[in-house]
């Protein structure tokens, strides 16, 4: 078990802590890359201002790659009945007319592509989890003052309401403390993009008035607004705040309830949770590392709410960070891993940001010329089922797709032609975002059109991994990522990954704390002879493992540890891409053995996860 957190005596009242890793802002992002550092052995400060975490609702969508970071620290069971699956986003017309109807019913990751759920339920569970990691502390009350840099380490020195000082010592830091981030605005990163000019008031209630599933976008030209249920009986409502208006005016009881009977017919029997008016901002910081500092969630990014990205993209990031982190904390991998953070994370989330803002736009245009846009190409739906398909079923939202960083992949080149160079120069106007969003998409004829054609468009390599569900040796059917842990593994189906391995790609492996798994159709499971010591056989219950190489040229897949394709090979070919790999990780020679004893640890058990849920 790692070391407890080390205070330090220092002189006058100030006190010293020694850590590894230090978070600023235990919101969703600090809590899971916490977790996920503690799961690791990692030691971890988490400063948070607020006396708690916050118990209001804010975000209202989890999709199903979020969950399955949940599900890698071991708390997606804990998380499950503040969720409700399944959760579909329907445009409606003023005359309650359903335009379009986002309903995506696959599972590939394991789980539903759009849940609704409660954060502050959800961040409590985050929170609870820590309970597991003597390791790991968090110090609510207390502000960052200020930080410095060196070479070998970030000082932080904090304050906390009666004025108790402390300072912390740490080998990194990370800032996942806001779109208004104190650590941002200290490193003088910038933080482009713009902010729209119409404001929203959100009105969340308990005891659910309505009760119907789902989320209604009611594309109203007097005055758009939302109606979305939740899980526990809460429903939330939006309406566009309208020029000239003001919250404290709209907050008013008479003015509340001529908002409310647009959708209510008893204002006066609704019970209010919270009622807050926001501004839609698009911000993306130039770079998310300055050297021992790291940006994370709305720190580095943050974007309209109408995909429920903003959250979902926060997720995305500490699970990209949080191996990378670990391994380079462990000195298992210099810190030059660190850089492929940006590198394979600012892309998508400028993706979801362009996401997120055509969504606004198709909702809620801000000019007639917008809603006359909208409206013929809607028309358009019923003429080209095809382009219906692609956008009622989100087939246009942007997965992560790394093209540099930690993948064997070469990077092609981008020919910008003059299509191109349209799309970006109208990227300011609606039709300009809508396009631009379709053409980030090379494998999409407008997107080669205007880019040229992808080479390696049709790789899973840069990709997430599927999730089926896999058959275990001891006969349980469970998902494929509560076999693997978090940790590396090689994948082949239907032959041993291992043979003909060389001494000096077992050793990496090895150094890697690596799994070798054999998937096989399921009625083979139960003949070992042609399965080695030290190799993982599992079956494959649905038949979604085999359908998945059917569809490639290789048949064994290297997975990282936040489950995405690092590369592809023949079974001759494993040692030569174990070395690259190695390479691609700044690999070492040797791990620090003084923070972890063991090194990428599969998740937690079943049992703790249930502590966890219980509160045990």
């Amino acid at each position: 078990m790692p070391p407890p957190l080390d205070p330090v005596a220092a002189q006058g009242h100030t006190e010293t802590l020694q850590t590894d890793v230090a978070i600023v802002g235990a919101g969703p992002v600090g809590l899971m890359i916490a977790n996920y550092l503690g799961l690791q052995g990692v030691r971890v400060v988490l400063l948070e201002k607020l006396e708690q975490i916050i118990d209001y609702p804010r975000a209202i969508g989890l999709d199903d790659e979020a969950l399955r970071v949940f599900q890698s620290v071991g708390l997606a069971d804990a998380l499950l009945p503040h969720t409700t699956p399944d959760h579909w986003m329907r445009f409606v017309t003023h005359t309650g007319h359903c335009f379009a109807s986002i309903e995506p019913r696959t599972d590939e990751f394991g789980w539903s592509r759009r849940n609704a759920f409660i954060q502050p339920l959800a961040d409590r569970v985050l929170f609870e989890g820590l309970r597991r990691f003597p390791h790991v502390q968090t110090l609510f009350g207390n502000s960052v003052s200020a930080f410095a840099q060196d070479p070998t380490g970030v000082t932080i020195e904090t304050e906390d309401e009666k004025g108790g000082r402390r300072t912390i010592r740490a080998s990194y830091l990370v800032g996942a403390d806001g779109g208004n981030s104190f650590v941002r605005r200290v490193l003088n990163v910038p933080f482009e993009g713009r902010t729209k000019p119409n404001q929203w008031i959100v009105v969340d209630v308990r005891n659910d008035p309505i009760g119907s599933p789902h989320v209604y976008m009611h594309c109203d030209p007097k005055r758009p607004y939302v109606s979305a249920a939740l899980p526990h009986g809460i429903r939330r409502f939006e309406f566009m705040v309208m020029p000239g208006e003001t919250e404290e005016e709209l907050s008013k009881p008479e003015n509340m309830a001529a908002l409310i009977r647009k959708v209510v017919a008893d204002p006066e029997k609704v019970d209010y949770i919270r009622k807050r008016v926001y501004t839609h901002n698009a911000r993306l910081a130039s770079r998310f590392r300055v050297d021992r500092v790291l940006l994370a969630g709305d720190a580095a990014h943050i974007m309209p709410v109408w995909q429920g990205q903003g959250y979902n993209s926060g997720i995305r990031d500490a699970s990209n960070l949080g191996w990378k982190l670990a391994m380079v904390v462990k000195g298992l991998a210099g810190d030059a891993l660190l850089d492929t953070y940006t590198a394979e994370r600012r892309a998508h989330a400028r993706s979801m940001i362009h996401l997120s803002e055509v969504a606004g736009d198709i909702f809620a245009p801000t000019s007639r010329f917008g809603i006359r846009f909208r409206d013929a190409f809607v028309r358009t739906f019923n003429l080209f089922p095809a382009v219906k398909r692609y956008f009622v079923e989100m087939r246009f939202k942007p997965m992560p797709r790394y093209e540099t960083g930690v993948v064997l992949l070469a990077r092609s080149e981008r020919k910008h032609g003059w299509l191109a160079r349209v799309l970006e120069s109208s990227g300011h106007s609606a039709p300009g975002r809508l396009l631009g969003l379709m053409s980030e998409k090379r494998e999409s004829r407008l997107g080669r059109l205007a880019y040229g054609r992808d080479p390696h468009c049709h790789s899973p390599v840069g990709r997430m991994f599927i999730q089926p569900r896999v058959r275990t040796v001891a006969g349980d059917v469970v998902r494929l990522d509560d076999v693997l842990g978090n940790r590396f593994a090689i994948l082949g189906w239907g032959a041993d990954p291992t043979f003909g391995l060389t001494p000096e790609a077992r050793e990496i492996w090895q150094r890697l704390g690596g799994c070798f798994v054999v998937a096989k159709p399921d009625t083979q499971l139960s003949f070992h002879d042609d399965v080695p010591a030290g190799v993982i056989a599992i079956g494959d219950a649905n038949g979604r493992m085999k359908d998945w190489f059917s569809r490639v040229p290789e048949s064994v897949v290297l997975l990282r540890p936040d489950r995405f394709v690092a590369g592809m090979c023949t079974p001759q070919q494993v040692s030569s891409h174990i070395v690259e790999l190695a390479a691609k990780l700044n690999l070492k020679a040797a791990g620090r053995q003084s923070v972890a004893a063991v090194v990428n640890e599969p998740a937690v058990t079943r049992d703790s996860v249930a502590a966890v849920a219980t509160g045990a």
